[in-house]
């Protein structure tokens, strides 16, 4: 039984792809081993092997949903792989993007399929022991080279906008409010708190425009389980931004891995900033950090109550949906209010 025949996918797939490569390459393509990656909120994502004159490629598919959880643009997370591609950012090779969908129905991009590795789920317990610090310094690392980089010179600047330094801030605020008031099922108290206290007291200008990944955390990167980064996945929420934004998300406590010591299940906080910085040129501004990491927890909270409405709706059947919506939900809900109640313990 071929894995093509295991999933629910229609047996059409294979053969579109088969021919659109067999377009692209002008040359006779069969296609094996097709098979659906279960998750994404905003693609589907497929791996296959693509046969060509005897030789064998792994490919990946990222193809447009009927409906998508979260709506981004599949343009922009294909230029940020030809962005950090070349850099030297481990991250799988952009191949091809098609708009328009073709025989394939729908858009697409694909890109190369890195092998032999593995993503933790953010539920597990210590998940990249005993290699935590390698990874760690790895991780902050990477997303400070991610900082560093100037948006003017790559791809990705074709596409998305560049926000000013003084008002990047609101422009994220703004849109994940607006989020929270299509999708929330009932009133979210801590959450609209949260706003409030965000909009009272905005963060200082940022440093640098700079490429934000918008989901760099635990879980979105492939290691080899000995210490090795293999991949920086899932950039399908990048945009440009203020760089504080992602390291904000990457140490929120959700990510924690249950281990409160450690940020990502990774490293110390003050260790983890301190390679983020040396790595990044830049300072993480303690006030403007708080703030940042208070916009993620927000952030994330709307994710999880999107996720809950795609569930109830009937639009998304991922049972991942449901957990979030439940589980995630609730735990964003109590991190938010033990950061607001910090702060007010703290206000003068």
């Amino acid at each position: 039984m071929t894995a093509l025949a295991m999933t629910s996918e229609p047996m059409g797939l294979e053969g579109q792809i088969a021919v659109y490569l067999s377009g692209l390459w002008k040359k006779p393509v069969a296609i094996e081993n097709l098979s659906r990656i279960p998750g994404g909120a905003s693609r589907q994502t497929y791996r296959f092997d693509a046969v060509m004159g005897g030789q064998r490629r792994g490919l990946i598919l990222r193809r447009d949903p009927v409906d998508s959880l979260i709506d981004t643009d599949r343009r922009i997370e294909y230029l940020a792989y030809q962005s950090f591609h070349p850099l030297g950012v481990p991250t799988p090779e952009p191949l091809v993007l098609d708009e328009d969908g073709g025989v394939l129905e729908r858009p697409f991009f694909m890109m190369s399929r890195i092998d032999g590795g593995k993503a933790a789920s953010p539920f597990t317990v210590a998940p990249y022991a005993p290699h935590e610090a390698e990874i760690g310094n790895q991780f902050f690392s990477i997303l400070g080279k991610i900082a560093a980089a100037d948006p003017a010179t790559l791809p990705i600047s074709q596409a998305a906008r560049t926000p000013m330094l003084e008002t990047c801030w609101s422009t994220e605020l703004d849109h994940w409010e607006r989020e929270l008031d299509k999708d929330e099922l009932h009133p979210n108290p801590i959450g609209r708190a949260a706003v409030r206290r965000l909009r009272r007291h905005p963060p200082k200008p940022a440093q640098k425009m700079s490429v934000v990944h918008g989901d760099y955390r635990s879980g979105n990167f492939m290691h080899d389980g000995e210490g090795r980064i293999l991949a920086i996945l899932d950039w399908e929420m990048a945009h440009i931004g203020d760089p504080l934004e992602d390291l904000g998300w990457a140490i929120d406590p959700l990510w924690s891995h249950f281990d409160p010591t450690r940020v990502g299940g990774l490293l110390p906080r003050e260790e983890a900033i301190a390679v983020w910085e040396a790595s990044s040129d830049l300072k993480a501004d303690p006030d403007a950090l708080a703030w940042w990491e208070l916009f993620n927890s927000f952030k994330g909270l709307v994710i999880w109550i999107s996720a809950a409405k795609s569930f109830r709706d009937g639009g998304g059947v991922d049972p991942v949906l449901g957990f979030t919506g439940l589980y995630c939900t609730r735990r964003h809900d109590q991190i938010l209010a033990q950061k607001l109640e910090a702060l007010l313990e703290s206000a003068p």
